[in-house]
């Protein structure tokens, strides 16, 4: 849908800036997930600590408009995510980028019980293992683009 779409937008243009994928587990925990880590810097004002430090040359402004885009576009509601049309007038700076005050939808979304476990036991010369895995509180939740974000990677 469009709307999929402009989250998944989101995600790339944050994935440029940073110069990294949209997790990685190798990282520290508060820099393991990129827009986790693009907002909590969002929250404190240092938006800079984003950009990768491959780029020699950028202009700071544009690099600010685009991570606003980005996190525009990532959030959990569809109906708070703008059209297309309104994030390419943003990019060529024909429309001021609205201020963003609520999470991105990876973030504020997943409500989890931790109900994982595991048990295994041998018995004889058969063995049998089971596991639970934590799933959401509502149960009629979908993820956004759980699979798609990760093909073509």
């Amino acid at each position: 849908t469009e709307k999929t779409d402009v989250y998944a937008f989101g995600v790339v243009a944050l994935e440029l800036i940073s110069g990294r994928k949209n997790s990685d587990v190798k990282l520290e925990d508060e820099r393991k997930y990129l827009l986790e880590w693009a907002w909590n810097l969002h929250e404190k004002r240092q938006e800079v600590e984003l950009i990768d430090d491959e780029l020699s040359e950028f202009n700071m402004k544009e690099v600010k408009r685009i991570i606003g885009i980005a996190l525009l576009c990532t959030q959990s509601s569809f109906s708070l995510r703008p059209p297309m049309s309104k994030v390419v007038a943003m990019l060529s700076g024909d429309l001021e980028v609205s201020d963003v005050s609520s999470k991105p939808g990876y973030l504020s979304d997943w409500s989890f019980d931790d109900t994982s476990r595991s048990s295994f036991s041998v018995t004889g010369t058969s063995a049998s293992y089971s596991t639970s895995f934590v799933t959401p509180k509502e149960s009629d939740f979908k993820p956004m683009l759980g699979v798609k974000i990760n093909e073509g990677r």
